[in-house]
């Protein structure tokens, strides 16, 4: 007798994300030469708010990388040819290379918005000679930008998280860009120096919970802990509700990257019961109800010994 089933490689969308590649890479055209501009003027005009902006378009720029590399190995994934046929050795492709660069994403924000905070105050009670000409002219045409990045984006927001996260990403670039106006306005109008480091200090505070959540996600994907969204004591006890299965031992469940989501469990059944009705109830259970695409199942009879004795 044989058993035959297909793994749901569920994540990544391999359809609408590869759709909307043109449209992530058309955006990521638009930050990356906007944001040398950005970092230029605002080292010329002296300004840490245009700085700071730079800073958060700077994880923009990354972001959207990210998401076209993602797109990227889910299309090669795709094609079923694994890179360890290919003798590189890995297993589960490159996947986790997202969440590398998430979490060095999120050092990368710490920094800069730690820098322009520490510098903003230490410029208070000063009085720095800022630029505001340059300064309000770029933070306007950094708004269009982004204006322009977002109505790209929009339509492929809504079938992509890969494109929704990069959309939202721009759209909370349009605040910091925001704030900077409003600071060069005040500085050319009531010639207020100290609004450029109020609203860098503003930027980089509103910048910190992002890099922190965004670190401790990544991090907690790195360490294979179990997806918050998904209770493994329940995932325990309904495939332990199977009719025929008498024990779950070694379960595991885990992120490979963004939205890929994957398990392994020891189901230890009666010796009467059908393995192959198991194999099914158990995949479509973690399938229909948790989203796992990628599960390990063993069938274990209750007479069998010896695998219930791992230790780790």
């Amino acid at each position: 007798m044989t058993h035959d089933h297909a793994h749901a490689h569920t994540g990544v969308a391999l359809g609408s994300g590869a759709r909307h590649r043109g449209r992530l890479a058309v955006v990521l055209a638009l930050t990356g030469v906007f944001l040398v501009v950005e970092v230029v003027t605002a080292f010329a005009a002296n300004s840490l708010a245009l700085l700071s902006d730079a800073g958060h378009m700077l994880t923009d720029v990354l972001g959207l990388g990210m998401a076209l590399t993602a797109i990227e190995l889910a299309r090669r994934h795709a094609d079923r040819r694994p890179l360890a046929r290919r003798g590189t050795g890995h297993t589960y492709g490159l996947y986790r290379l997202e969440i590398v660069a998430s979490f060095c994403n999120a050092l990368l924000l710490f920094a800069v918005a730690g820098y322009v905070v520490v510098e903003a105050i230490r410029r208070i009670g000063s009085s720095p000679e800022v630029t505001g000409t340059p300064m309000l002219v770029v933070a306007v045409l950094g708004l269009g930008v982004n204006v322009v990045a977002y109505a790209v984006l929009r339509e492929g927001a809504s079938e992509s998280l890969n494109v929704e996260g990069a959309a939202l990403e721009v759209l909370a670039d349009m605040v910091g860009s925001a704030g900077v106006i409003v600071a060069a306005v005040l500085l050319q109008v009531f010639g207020w120096a100290w609004a450029d480091a109020v609203v860098g200090i503003a930027i980089g505070v509103w910048i910190l919970p992002r890099a922190w959540r965004l670190g401790g996600r990544s991090l907690r994907i790195l360490l294979q802990a179990a997806p918050a969204s998904i209770d493994v004591d329940r995932v325990s006890d309904e495939l332990g509700a199977l009719d025929g299965v008498v024990d779950v031992h070694d379960l595991h469940v885990w992120t490979l990257t963004s939205g890929m989501d994957a398990a392994s469990v020891h189901l230890v059944i009666t010796p009467a019961t059908d393995p192959h009705a198991i194999l099914d109830q158990a995949r479509e259970l973690l399938q229909n109800r948790y989203e796992i695409g990628h599960a390990t199942l063993q069938v274990e009879p209750s007479d069998h010994t010896g695998c219930d004795e791992i230790g780790w």
